[in-house]
């Protein structure tokens, strides 16, 4: 067969030719990125040992049970534990999202969820976790999970380690120690503004209302200038706050007049003198925005436009707002007409009732006995009304009294040798109260 030499290939399959070449060099010689390795993390170590000794683990490592991780859920975190070194990986659990649905994610597996859930007592309450609830994840070097760390409280931790293929928890709890604090302000807006401005959280604001609201209508009779000061109790768990407490004294001054209130171990409220803070009735049944119609023995009717008198106080505030019972008793009447609409009569005993008109719902029943501060229905606008509002009467021996002014019943104080114990108390507390206020005083006294 004659041997052909030096073929001719047409110019356009030479193009083709040298192109696939050329393609094919760049992608042997093009170096290759590698995925970034996971952040080296510090050891899980005790607090004494040295942690320049130990070895680091490989940025080339990464779980195998966590290849999913997010930049975001990226975070270094130091333990107290018996491993040495873990990846450690931090998660907040979403709306819609559980354990199971978070393993999942993560690429750990049912069988381990499953056994680590059913652990013991303390780690069943993994299967129930809330949205915003922190897990903390440690991965060894071959990717397994080797512990789980979950913040109950800022005292109590969750901590979950493997031991020999099998899991094993228990409960870390830190010191809660426990200190005095002080808030003073002076009303320039509104008291529940004040009360935020001065660093009182939502809980203790609604305190302080509740101590002085037997006497205080902090609605309607505080007025620009008025003051309040506080001594409360704070935790702190390794030197930082984490929660504001009970109010162990106060004083309260509306309008020229300076109200005292001291708190005894057992929580209730009493002034310097041992008698009881809380009266026979509430002020108000209401947690209340304004007041549109006041006691009026002649007040021009809104609907049939007669003078009918007003025999009670009407309060506004949203439907729905709970209605509490003003005091103890029996209720005497709860059902519902055209013009109260739905409503309740409570009969305190031979000498005082209350009523309570235009509710939404009722959640008592006749003859029902009561507490003071139970709630018997919420404000609506049922009967003959032309708005939502709570309608309030107050009677004394069947005469109708303004709830507003009339004077309240005392409620029992303190007598011999506990009224002394809580003189001693209240002095006490209420030096360390003036003690706290005494440079602001200084501080206002030099700014005159």
């Amino acid at each position: 067969m004659p041997i052909i030499k030096n073929p001719k290939i047409p110019l356009l399959h030479k193009v083709i030719i040298t192109a696939i070449s050329s393609l094919l060099v760049l992608l042997i010689i093009w170096p290759s990125e590698k995925e970034p390795p996971l952040p080296v993390t510090p050891s899980v170590l005790d607090e004494t040992e040295n942690t320049s000794s130990l070895p680091q683990q490989s940025q080339d490592t990464q779980p195998k049970e966590g290849d999913t991780q997010d930049d975001e859920e990226k975070k270094e975190i130091t333990y107290k534990g018996k491993l040495n070194s873990l990846n450690w990986r931090l998660f907040k659990i979403k709306s819609g999202e559980n354990l199971a649905i978070l393993f999942d994610r993560v690429g750990i597996s049912p069988t381990t969820l499953h056994n680590l859930i059913l652990t013991d007592e303390h780690t069943k309450d993994l299967a129930s976790l809330k949205i915003g609830d922190e897990i903390q994840l440690g991965f060894d070097g071959s990717g397994k999970l080797s512990q789980l760390i979950q913040p109950i409280s800022a005292s109590k931790t969750l901590i979950v380690t493997r031991e020999n293929n099998k899991f094993e928890s228990k409960i870390e709890n830190k010191k809660v120690e426990s200190q005095l604090n002080f808030a003073t302000a002076t009303i320039t807006s509104n008291f529940w503004n004040a009360g935020i401005k001065a660093e009182l959280n939502a809980n203790q604001v609604l305190s302080l209302g509740t101590i002085f609201g037997w006497d205080i209508d902090f609605a309607l009779d505080l007025r620009k200038g008025d003051s309040f000061s506080v001594l409360y109790e704070e935790s702190l768990v390794d030197g930082v706050v984490i929660s504001k407490g009970h109010i162990l004294a106060a004083t309260v001054t509306s309008q020229g007049e300076t109200f005292t209130a001291v708190r005894t171990k057992s929580g209730q409220y009493y002034d310097e003198n041992g008698r009881a803070m809380r009266k026979a009735f509430l002020r108000s049944p209401v947690n209340f925005r304004y007041v549109s119609s006041n006691f009026n023995p002649k007040r021009l009717h809104p609907v049939t436009g007669k003078i009918k008198a007003h025999k009670g106080t009407d309060y506004v505030a949203p439907v729905g707002t709970p209605i509490w019972a003003a005091g103890d008793g029996v209720v005497s009447e709860s059902g519902f007409n055209q013009y109260n609409g739905n409503y309740v009569f409570i009969r305190h005993n031979k000498t005082y009732v209350t009523k309570y008109l235009h509710l939404t719902k009722r959640f008592v029943k006749t003859n029902e006995r009561v507490k003071q501060g139970d709630k018997i229905g919420t404000l609506g606008g049922t009967g003959r009304v032309t708005g939502p509002h709570l309608h309030y009467e107050f009677l004394v021996n069947g005469v109708h009294k303004n709830p507003r002014t009339v004077q309240l019943p005392q409620s029992q104080s303190l007598s011999g040798e506990t009224k002394r114990n809580f003189i001693a108390l209240a002095k006490q507390r209420l030096e360390k109260l003036k003690e706290f206020n005494a440079p602001l005083a200084k501080v206002a006294t030099e700014k005159k």
